[in-house]
């Protein structure tokens, strides 16, 4: 292969990993080899419409794209047949979608993913890096501590609060009937 088409390849590859603009930090690595073709179809369909993109590319030119990147964390599992899965909000739902794919297709490997440079190597790696919160999940989970205390001061406030006012209300209506309210001493 000439230097312009790995040229042209390369850029292509950078081209494609590039999402919203700016370009894919973090990505899976996966293996199709012995995927039917209409299974990788679907695959393909079902993870576009999470937006997770799947791009095969040669070994020795993803490396050399990639060099640099977080990406080329990578480096070292790529053999064989390779593609890179990325995209949607996080690697985290890329590694989830492709680990739910597996069920139903058992030929796919995972060979292994990088999050913010760090390397998650095989199936095990990215089963592992699945089960991760995502960035709007870990918000979420930071918020519920922050307001978790206030909520059980709220609690603890309203309370007697409550308790007072049902009170006040059976004297209300024990007095509206006619009935006489003893005084304690």
């Amino acid at each position: 292969m000439s230097k312009a088409i790995k040229s042209i390849m390369m850029r292509d590859y950078k081209s494609r990993v590039t999402v919203g603009g700016e370009a894919a930090k973090d990505a899976v690595l996966i293996s199709i080899r012995g995927v039917k073709a209409v299974d990788t179809t679907k695959l393909r369909n079902n993870l576009a419409k999470k937006n997770i993109r799947i791009t095969v590319v040669r070994n020795a030119l993803a490396r050399k794209t990639f060099e640099g990147t977080s990406l080329s964390a990578l480096n070292e599992l790529l053999s064989g047949a390779s593609a890179l899965a990325y995209g949607s909000q996080s690697v985290v739902e890329v590694a989830r979608a492709l680990v739910d794919s597996m069920a139903k297709m058992p030929a796919l490997e995972l060979k292994g993913a990088v999050l913010d440079g760090t390397l998650f190597k095989g199936k095990d790696g990215v089963v592992e890096l699945s089960k991760f919160p995502t960035k709007d999940e870990a918000i979420a989970k930071v918020v519920t501590l922050v307001i978790s205390p206030g909520r059980k001061i709220l609690g603890q406030v309203k309370g007697p609060g409550s308790n007072i006012a049902g009170i006040i209300k059976a004297i209300e209506g024990k007095l509206e009937k006619g009935e006489k309210i003893a005084a304690k001493a």
